[in-house]
């Protein structure tokens, strides 16, 4: 790599001892190898005379880059001056464009054709092991291992001798944006970090329209629904949370009235007045609990009134204590609830007289454990209790599924997405994308 006070190189002309094409050297002293742009020999410029190295018949091929391109990344000014092609034994294509500026030496423009990826060779070998590696406190994670890849294609110049159906073995490690890469062959071990670009650096620096969202996604393309999911927990927790001090400053369950009443189990309507009841506060929840205790077989109607003394407004509510049982072939058997709360929502502060209309029935053709005519005569106990500050435990489960549903739907696209992109490393998922991998595996 050229260090920065370097002088910027000349432009060598010379002409291709193959089909006699007149080149550029653009890099000279820099460059080993050069590819005949018309003919597509590799020629080895390192020598002066300029030996043939290799020709090849196949033209040369329309680059999406053309070779002289410039353009600008991090804020450095590349020219494209390389080409080649690789694979793996010719599947999984991929092309790497050669970058080079003076002061700040080589570069890599990777693309599998589906996004673009700026890479740097490293002068040092990082650390980790066969699951993963690590590099500036970075953990990577094992994606693609002991790979084959070949040169199938040459065109530019080179900083070493390239040559057609060259072999290295590739390992590749990610992380949500980048690529840490392994090469190596008999001779020598070398190591690049590559960058994945946003589909607009590539537009802006090269005028490639690259694609916005690739499917399936790039070994090491961050998921795009990470971040939404840290942002949607973060305010569905506080909104919650906020919902929840509410529910506390309202809440207490302070006992406004407690009184009993009995009930005849005749089935006739009778009415009865409780209070004085004091709503110290301004819209409060006030629940009305009915509790009868000794009911079998019967139920008793409630029918409630809440009635402001100074201004005569009434909140009503409808309640129901009941319960039956019984004996048949499957043994025995009951249903049906002694205790039911109603809540009245949002009652302003004053004082309040309950109006109950109530009715006791027996089920017909029902035995009663102790129905002697006198304890319908003198009723089955009914405890009536107003409270006030309690909450809908069915109104936070809303909020909570209305809160926390937004959040659940991006994380499934998460996983969904994770599956995708870990579906391509021949290494198998990790994480939970493994874990919904092995379910849908066991569920087969």
């Amino acid at each position: 790599m050229a260090s920065a006070a370097a002088p910027a190189p000349s432009v060598r002309a010379l002409n291709c001892p193959a089909c006699g094409g007149a080149l550029e050297l653009r890099a000279a002293g820099y460059s080993v190898t050069v590819a005949c742009r018309y003919c597509s020999s590799v020629l080895d410029v390192a020598n002066p005379d300029v030996r043939l190295i290799t020709r090849y018949e196949e033209a040369a091929r329309q680059l999406e880059i053309p070779l002289g391109t410039r353009g600008t990344l991090d804020g450095v000014e590349w020219e494209v001056i390389g080409y080649l092609t690789r694979s793996e034994h010719g599947s999984y294509s991929w092309e790497e464009y050669l970058l080079f500026n003076p002061y700040h030496g080589y570069r890599w423009l990777v693309t599998n054709g589906r996004g673009w990826s700026f890479a740097e060779m490293l002068t040092r070998a990082p650390g980790g092991h066969a699951r993963g590696a690590e590099l500036d406190g970075h953990s990577y994670e094992i994606f693609f291992s002991s790979g084959q890849a070949q040169v199938d294609y040459v065109l530019g110049e080179f900083y070493w001798r390239v040559q057609f159906g060259e072999e290295v073995v590739t390992d590749d490690y990610v992380r949500p944006g980048w690529m840490l890469s392994r090469e190596a062959n008999e001779t020598e071990v070398s190591w690049s970090l590559s960058r994945l670009l946003h589909p607009k650096e590539m537009e802006r620096a090269f005028g490639i329209a690259a694609p916005a969202k690739p499917w399936p996604p790039l070994p090491h393309q961050p998921s795009p629904y990470v971040g939404p999911i840290q942002t949607g927990l973060k305010v569905a927790l506080a909104a919650f949370g906020f919902l929840l001090l509410i529910a506390l400053f309202f809440g207490g369950g302070a006992t406004l009235l407690e009184k009993n009443l009995p009930v005849p189990l005749s089935g006739q309507s009778q009415p009865a007045t409780l209070g004085p009841i004091a709503v110290t506060r301004p819209y409060r929840l006030v629940a009305i609990r009915a509790y009868a205790p000794g009911i079998d077989n019967a139920w008793i109607d409630l029918d409630y009134a809440l009635v402001d003394r100074a201004t005569d407004a009434s909140y009503e509510a409808y309640g129901l204590a009941e319960h039956y049982s019984g004996r048949d072939s499957d043994g025995p058997w009951q249903e049906g609830s002694r205790a039911r709360t109603v809540k009245l929502a949002a009652v302003p502060r004053g004082t309040y007289d309950l109006v109950v209309d109530f009715s006791g029935n027996r089920w017909p053709g029902s035995s009663y454990g102790y129905d002697a005519p006198s304890t319908y005569a003198y009723g089955q106990p009914l405890s009536i209790t107003v409270s006030q500050g309690s909450v809908f435990p069915s109104n936070l489960l809303l909020a909570f599924i209305l809160l926390f549903a937004p959040v659940l739907v991006l994380f499934v696209l998460h996983v969904r997405f994770e599956k995708a992109r870990q579906a391509e490393s021949d290494v198998g998922p990790t994480g939970l994308a493994a874990m919904f991998n092995s379910s849908d595996e066991d569920d087969e």
